[in-house]
C-alpha cells in the first residue's frame, strides 16, 4: 500500500496501463514536456517517449478527432481536455462519431477512448475553469461518464475506463486532486463502470453524491449521526451514466428518505434524473419529499463568492435534518 493523492493515483493508472498495453497513448495540450497543468502526466514522456505521449496543438476538436481515428485503428487513446470548460469544442466529434460508431457499424467497430478532464470549482480558478457540467456528457447515448471521488477509486476506475471497449468521459474533481491522501494498493485494481459504491449502510435516510462533494457530505453525515441520532446510508454514484439504478432504489426502499448532493446547478441535472428514477420505482416507499442540495442556476462566480456557491457542509447537514424531521 502507498498513500497517494488523486493526482498520483491517476498517474499510477496511466503508468500501469501504458506499461501493460503498447496501444495506450496519452495526448493533449501540454501533457508531455510540461507534464500537464496539474502534473497528472508527470514522468510519462520521459518513460514512454513522444510517440506515446503527444503534445497537441490548442485544438480540442482536433484532439478528439485524432483520438477517434486512433481508437478505430486499434489503439487506446487517453486524451486530456486541459479543463472541462474547454471541452465543449469536442461535442460534434463526440456525439456525432465516437458515441454512434458501434451502432452505426452494427457492432463491427468500437471506439475505445478515454477523455480525461479536470472539472469543478473550489480552487480559485478563472472563468471556464470551474463549472460542473457532467449532465452534458451523461445525456449522450453510447458514452459512459465516470466521476471518481478519492485516490483509490480514481485509479481503479481509470484502469477500467481504459480497458472499456467504448468511449468514456472521465471527469476528475480538481478540488480533490491534492486535498487528501488514501491507501492505494500496489497491485492493480479495477472497479466496474456503472456501479455505485455503498460507502456506509444505514436505515433512516439515504444520502447520494459524487465527485468532490463526497468530502463535505461525509463530514456532514458524521455530525448528523451524532446530533440527530440517525442511521445514514451513503451512496457514491461514481458513474453518472449509466446510473446504478438498483443501488439507488434498493436503498430508498430501505430508508424512505433521500438527500442528493451535487456541485452542478439544479436545473436538468443528474439529481433530477435520480429523483425521476425514484419516482418511477420507489415513490410509495418515500416518507418525505426528496431533498436536493445543489449550486445555483447561474454561472460559477469568481473567487470571493465561489465557496458560497458550492454546496457546503452546513447546507448538507440542514437538508438531512429537514428530511428526517418531515
Amino acid at each position: 500500500m502507498s498513500k497517494l493523492n488523486m493526482v498520483q493515483a491517476i498517474n499510477l493508472a496511466l503508468q500501469e496501463k501504458m506499461k501493460d498495453d503498447d496501444g495506450v497513448v496519452v495526448l493533449g495540450e501540454d501533457v508531455g514536456v510540461d507534464e500537464g497543468v496539474f502534473r497528472v502526466t508527470a514522468g510519462l514522456l520521459e518513460k514512454y517517449g513522444e510517440e506515446r505521449v503527444i503534445d497537441t496543438p490548442l485544438a480540442e476538436s482536433g484532439i478528439i478527432g485524432t483520438s477517434i481515428g486512433m481508437a478505430l485503428t486499434g489503439m487506446k487513446p487517453v486524451c486530456e481536455m486541459q479543463f472541462s470548460g474547454f471541452s465543449y469544442l469536442i461535442m460534434h466529434q463526440l456525439e456525432g462519431h465516437a458515441s454512434r460508431m458501434r451502432q452505426r457499424s452494427l457492432g463491427a467497430w468500437s471506439v475505445p477512448l478515454v477523455v480525461r478532464m479536470p472539472y469543478g470549482g473550489g480552487i480559485r480558478a478563472l472563468e471556464h475553469h470551474s463549472e460542473s457540467r457532467e449532465t452534458f456528457y451523461a445525456h449522450i447515448p453510447g458514452i459512459k461518464t465516470v466521476i471518481p471521488s478519492s485516490p483509490r477509486n480514481a485509479r481503479a476506475l481509470l484502469v477500467s475506463a481504459i480497458e472499456d471497449p467504448d468511449p468514456v468521459i472521465f471527469m476528475e474533481p480538481k478540488r480533490s486532486y491534492r486535498a487528501f491522501r488514501e491507501d492505494v494498493p500496489d497491485k492493480i485494481e479495477r472497479m466496474e463502470l456503472g456501479k455505485a459504491q455503498i460507502v456506509q449502510e444505514g436505515n433512516d435516510i439515504t444520502v447520494i453524491s459524487w465527485g468532490a462533494m463526497m468530502r463535505p457530505v461525509i463530514k456532514a453525515i458524521e455530525e448528523s449521526q451524532k446530533e440527530f441520532n440517525a442511521s445514514i446510508e451513503l451512496i457514491d454514484i461514481l458513474t453518472v451514466s449509466p446510473l446504478d439504478e438498483k443501488a439507488i432504489i434498493d436503498s430508498v426502499m430501505k430508508t424512505g428518505r433521500v438527500v442528493i448532493v451535487q456541485e452542478a446547478p439544479k436545473n436538468v441535472s443528474i439529481s433530477s434524473e435520480i429523483v425521476a428514477r425514484i419516482n418511477d420505482k420507489a415513490l410509495l416507499y418515500l416518507e418525505a419529499p426528496v431533498k436536493r442540495v445543489t449550486n445555483y442556476d447561474v454561472v460559477t462566480p469568481y473567487f470571493s463568492r465561489e465557496l458560497d456557491f458550492i454546496p457546503s457542509q452546513g447546507r448538507i447537514k440542514r437538508a438531512i435534518k429537514e428530511t428526517l424531521d418531515f
